[in-house]
């Protein structure tokens, strides 16, 4: 191999190496990818749909109500990291309840335009401790969220980024 030759290869070799460091730095450092493998957040996202997540949003500030973040699932086994896409509805010191199809905060009912149908069931009051963060599905009816886990609320170390776009649908299979 000639002189120039050996210079192109490692020139391909830098770039590659170079372009691995940043996609990687990007996929732990800036964005969190995630699959929705449910309807639980339908309307909104549909399962199969693929997300991605801004972890900026939470690094230099806290998530707000309305915000749908992906987040470590705090029922996962020990050792184990399960990503979860939800809706966040309770902050730090609220009290949140759901009553008659309707959630409330602190007493005033949430407005939210984005449930697929009325909530059924009463759950709660719930106070969101500290640090914490109640989350639910857009998709209520049939949704696994905090309502329903052993450990209620997700601890903000365990919010990831809010979800900023999402950018594929896995196509559905037709017999």
């Amino acid at each position: 191999m000639t002189g120039k030759a050996k210079q192109e290869v490692i020139s391909w070799i830098k770039t590659i190496i170079m372009a691995v460091v940043i996609a990687l730095f990007i996929n732990f450092a800036v964005i969190v990818n995630a699959e929705v493998p449910t309807g639980s957040m339908e309307n909104t996202i549909m399962a199969g749909d693929r997300v991605i997540a801004l972890r900026l949003s939470y690094l230099f500030g806290s998530p707000e109500r309305g915000d749908v973040a992906i987040f470590k699932y705090p029922d996962a086994p020990e050792g184990e990291t399960v990503l979860y896409v939800k809706r966040v509805i309770g902050l730090p010191g609220d009290t949140v309840e759901i009553m008659d199809g309707n959630v409330y905060i602190n007493g005033e009912v949430l407005e939210e335009d984005y449930i697929k149908e009325t909530t059924m069931g009463d759950f709660g009051p719930y106070e969101v401790p500290e640090d914490c963060y109640f989350m639910m599905g857009d998709n209520r009816n049939n949704s696994q969220d905090s309502r329903y886990w052993e450990n209620k609320f997700v601890e903000e170390d365990d919010m990831l980024g809010k979800v900023i776009f999402k950018y594929f649908k896995k196509p559905a299979i037709v017999k």
